[in-house]
């Protein structure tokens, strides 16, 4: 997997461009070979071997670096397959786990025939207030001192 990188080399930091783009321009340092240049990049240390085609610098990735890109890309690949396999997982363990806890039907009917009970009960206790409440009531008898 060869790519290549367009680089265009400005000749701003002669033009007196502001500090930002000065110190950018440092980021790279350029050696003339024989066959081109090599292209060292000063933060990371990549190394891209670069030739001179229609008046324009082409860079490509040294062998060390192309390498090390691939077998990044391979492990990064690798990982991403385990994440995958993963989450299948995940989600089917979820959903067994959610199926084996659901109530058989008659665990159901068991339930529904305790709430049933419990109902019937408690609207005997509000029937029973409620013939309280219209019994008539007498007049407290009066204060005989």
């Amino acid at each position: 997997m060869r790519r290549a990188f367009l680089i265009l080399i400005p000749f701003i930091a002669g033009l007196g461009a502001g500090p930002a783009l000065a110190a950018e321009t440092q980021r790279y340092q350029m050696e003339k070979t024989d066959k081109g240049y090599v292209r060292m990049d000063t933060q990371t240390g990549e190394m891209s071997i670069c030739e001179e085609r229609d008046n324009q610098l082409v860079c490509k990735l040294a062998a060390d670096e192309r390498s090390a890109l691939q077998d990044e890309l391979g492990r990064v690949q690798s990982e991403l397959k385990a994440l995958d396999e993963r989450i299948v997982k995940l989600e089917n363990s979820l959903t067994a786990q959610l199926e084996s806890k659901l109530p058989t039907e008659e665990e159901f009917q068991k339930s529904i025939g305790y709430m049933e009970r419990f109902f019937r009960s408690f609207m005997g206790i509000v029937k029973d207030m409620e013939k309280e409440d219209q019994a008539p009531q007498m007049a407290p008898a009066p204060n005989k001192t």
